[in-house]
């Protein structure tokens, strides 16, 4: 079950990745880096919701969803650790009381 849910995590986090990059900016033009074009608001002008927009807001919201299951799950699975404790270490027997 937890490397099924981290392999879907992964997987998201690609696929918000690639949708991210395949969206254009709002001010995407050139003109745009010099302070021209769309300065309509501070903060551009908001057009209707695109397809993009909409599997953006899915993926990122699956993502947090997987995030606190993962985080939930290692809480209750306990600290782990990656090297692994060793038994302590005890001393040798010597020899039995009253044998020399």
């Amino acid at each position: 079950m937890h490397a099924m849910l981290v392999a879907v995590h992964i997987v998201l986090a690609l696929a918000l990745i690639g949708v991210i990059l395949v969206q254009t900016g709002k001010g995407s033009d050139i003109g745009a880096a010099f302070g021209g074009g769309s300065s309509q608001t501070v903060f551009g002008g908001r057009g209707p919701t695109t397809f993009l927009h909409r599997l953006t807001a899915a993926i990122a919201a699956l993502f947090m969803v997987t995030s606190v299951i993962l985080t939930i799950y290692a809480t209750r699975r306990g600290p782990a650790s990656v090297i692994p404790e060793e038994p302590p270490k005890t001393a040798p027997a010597g020899p039995a009381s009253g044998q020399q």
